[in-house]
């Protein structure tokens, strides 16, 4: 069955396409009887408006294009409610796009939000992205662009963050708190903002309690559950760590995996500290010490 349209409804009830239109709008130039016949007629056929030609009436698509590293990660699938939610309640749609991590696809999806004609775009960058000047382009040309989680400092534009320098700190003072002294970083990537200020709230703590930095402890583990498994053995076998402060879900969980591997018999002779959003923290052996980032809110 064809969608009905607003010269459908004008056919029917015998009146002008102009005058449909004005009812739907809720027009007050439109008496309440007509308006009131024409609002019935359109919900009994189950009339919904053209998106597209709403779009080039009003010159919005009133959609928002969001682009995040992975849907599948729990953070970002948590801040995508919480945008979902507030536009939806303001009339606008979300189209979702993934970058893999990977700098030449979150290019390729700016452009393409771009042609979609989104209203705005909101994007958290990519794990392999130093280089910005497509959403500088994007911002330049008009577009409104709201950076989240992972920002740049070479852009002049609204960035939404948790307080990543003060959680590093705390997460790492309440390991040093339970008598722990060689205290391993662990990250994906050295590049990301909020890596980048954990880790100053991680040598801040250090500093604060009169423990050397010791750079042997700090390891970037890329994206990979082997990267991560390398790493943790090297630090294990070479450089005694005691305690492991992980900066996102998937590398805390890559790091009890394989701490559990090398010390299947007492893996909780190791402290383990994450900054999650996971549910199921207080499920994990060893037990999981989350500082929780608030993705809900900062999707709002």
């Amino acid at each position: 069955m064809e969608p009905i349209t607003i010269k459908d409804i004008a056919k029917a009830l015998n009146i002008s396409t102009s005058t449909v239109s004005r009812a739907l709008r809720g027009s007050y130039e439109i008496n309440p009887t007509t308006k009131r016949l024409v609002i019935e007629y359109a919900e009994k056929m189950n009339y919904r408006p053209n998106p597209i030609a709403l779009s080039l009436k009003e010159n919005r698509s009133r959609a928002i294009g969001v682009i995040v590293p992975e849907i599948a990660n729990n953070f970002f699938s948590q801040t995508i409610n919480g945008i979902e939610a507030i536009a939806y309640n303001r009339g606008y749609h979300v189209i979702i796009f993934q970058s893999h991590e990977s700098f030449e696809r979150e290019v390729e999806n700016v452009r393409h939000a771009l042609s979609r004609k989104v209203d705005g775009l909101l994007i958290s960058l990519s794990g392999k992205t130093e280089d910005i000047s497509h959403l500088v382009n994007a911002k330049e040309s008009g577009m409104p662009v709201v950076m989240f989680d992972r920002v740049s400092n070479e852009i002049s534009t609204h960035k939404v963050i948790a307080d990543n320098y003060d959680g590093g700190f705390q997460a790492t003072e309440h390991l040093i708190k339970k008598g722990k002294r060689r205290i391993a970083y662990l990250a994906s990537m050295p590049n990301l903002s909020n890596n980048e200020s954990r880790l100053e709230g991680y040598k801040a703590a250090l500093e604060k309690n009169g423990i050397e930095f010791d750079n042997s402890l700090v390891r970037f583990c890329g994206f990979y559950f082997d990267d991560t498994r390398k790493q943790i053995n090297d630090l294990l076998d070479n450089y005694s760590p005691d305690a492991f402060f992980s900066v996102s879900d998937r590398v805390a969980l890559d790091c009890i995996t394989a701490v559990r591997a090398k010390y299947p018999k007492n893996p909780e002779r190791f402290d383990f500290v994450g900054f999650t959003n996971l549910k199921v923290a207080h499920l994990l052996f060893p037990p999981l010490t989350t500082i929780v980032q608030p993705a809900l809110e900062i999707g709002q």
